[in-house]
């Protein structure tokens, strides 16, 4: 019996073969729920942990510093995985390392689930590992399938991920008490959108295709991206508006809980400070990529951080906490996808862009895993609020300075940009 065969044709010379009953149209939406799916597991696993970390605390005893270092050890991950995985998927495919990353993000909030500090830390350690794969190949994966639409689709997959963290940070409080699955069961179900990841890229796994050597082949000729001025202002102010996020996710419940709002409803504030970044982490990598300089943006975004942050330390009423609320999930709904921006905007290649990618999130997530922890330090220190967010102004006004800086109309290897 002759096998009838159709391909897709999606860059170039690539084609993906596929076989009945598959059609284009169902590879392609395949493609789109696999791509959404990974996003939707890149931030819940860590979001829906700020809220629930006072009881954390309480069940298993954890000091503010300790609470802060288990909200770091994801980003720690990061940044030593980063180099490491685009060798993975080198030798054994994008597919089916992200698969494999998604495998341990399970196993991981299985682990942690257990009330015990060792299995605590565990289970984050391979929740970390699993998120740093996608992190890597999530952006090598749109690059590679819709070279063409880069921007929408990294506004897609940005979006997704900005939905789903909302949406952790809001519901992980009454899946622990209204519905009594207490904290264990409140972060073992963010499991799911794992297992239907898994699923979905299982099945387009017997369709791979590509070129898994192009980010291999940038890793050894990185060198003269690590003296480049210009690539430093981009991977501190990546690491910056890291930072700011991660430590927002972590402590605002409690810094809202210390001004006089219950946990439940400090948890669902958190979620709508990243409802509120949604509109602009879909727009801002469309708006970018229309102008040659987005120092403007980088500017805007930076002012709101500034003035966020500044209303939380002024003012108790809660007419400025939501204000200032909407303005720091403005801002960091924007800042993330900008930065995502500039590894493709001040690059004049796909190979300078996958360098300067390795290297920022290497470099980022180093800065950005101090975060945290350094906030829960100084709490413990001062047993006030007051300490910590005068210092997340200062690192507000630094990463608006390095964002300006990075927006401005430049290429990475330019020679007035290398040291």
């Amino acid at each position: 019996m002759i096998q009838c065969r159709k391909f897709v044709h999606l860059r170039g010379d690539f084609f993906v073969e596929l076989r009945k009953p598959y059609t284009k149209s169902l590879y392609i939406y395949l493609l789109l729920a696999g791509i959404v799916l990974v996003a939707f597991n890149l931030r819940p696993a860590i979001t829906s942990l700020g809220p629930l970390i006072g009881m954390i605390q309480e069940d298993i005893g954890l000091a503010h510093w300790s609470a802060g270092l288990l909200m770091s050890l994801p980003l720690i991950t990061f940044a030593v995985m980063s180099p490491i995985v685009p060798k993975l998927a080198n030798r054994f495919s994008n597919e089916l390392v992200l698969i494999f990353g998604l495998l341990l993000l399970l196993i991981g909030i299985g682990i942690r689930s257990i009330s015990l500090s060792f299995f605590l830390f565990t289970g984050t350690l391979l929740v970390g590992v699993g998120i740093a794969i996608g992190n890597v190949l999530l952006p090598a994966i749109v690059k590679d399938k819709f070279p063409k639409k880069f921007g929408l689709m990294t506004s897609v997959y940005s979006t997704s991920m900005g939905l789903i963290a909302s949406l952790a940070s809001g519901v992980s409080v009454p899946l622990a008490d209204r519905f009594q699955l207490g904290w264990q069961g409140s972060l073992i179900v963010w499991g799911l959108p794992a297992v239907l990841a898994i699923f979905i890229w299982g099945y387009l796994l017997k369709y791979r295709q590509g070129n898994p050597t192009e980010i291999k082949k940038v890793q050894s000729q990185h060198h003269h991206v690590w003296r480049s001025r210009l690539a430093w202002q981009i991977a501190i102010f990546m690491g910056f508006q890291s930072f700011l996020f991660y430590v927002t996710i972590s402590w605002l419940p409690e810094i809202l809980h210390a001004r006089g709002m219950s946990m439940e409803t400090a948890g669902w504030l958190l979620s709508f400070t990243q409802i509120m970044g949604l509109p602009a982490s879909f727009f801002i990598p469309v708006i970018a990529g229309n102008y040659r300089s987005q120092l403007w943006i980088a500017c805007a975004l930076g002012v709101c951080s500034i003035i966020g942050y500044s209303g939380l330390f002024l003012g108790n009423s809660e007419l400025n906490l939501i204000a200032s609320i909407m303005l720091i999930g403005f801002a960091l709904g924007g800042n993330f996808p900008l930065a995502l921006s500039y590894l493709g905007l001040r690059t004049k290649n796909a190979k300078q862009a996958a360098e300067l990618s390795g290297m920022a999130q290497s470099i980022g997530y180093i800065l950005a895993a101090v975060g945290p922890m350094f906030i829960g330090y100084l709490y413990d220190i001062a047993h006030i609020w007051t300490v910590p967010l005068i210092t997340l102004i200062i690192i507000s006004a630094v990463m608006t300075v390095f964002g300006m800086s990075a927006g401005r109309d430049r290429f990475i290897g330019d020679s007035p940009s290398s040291l």
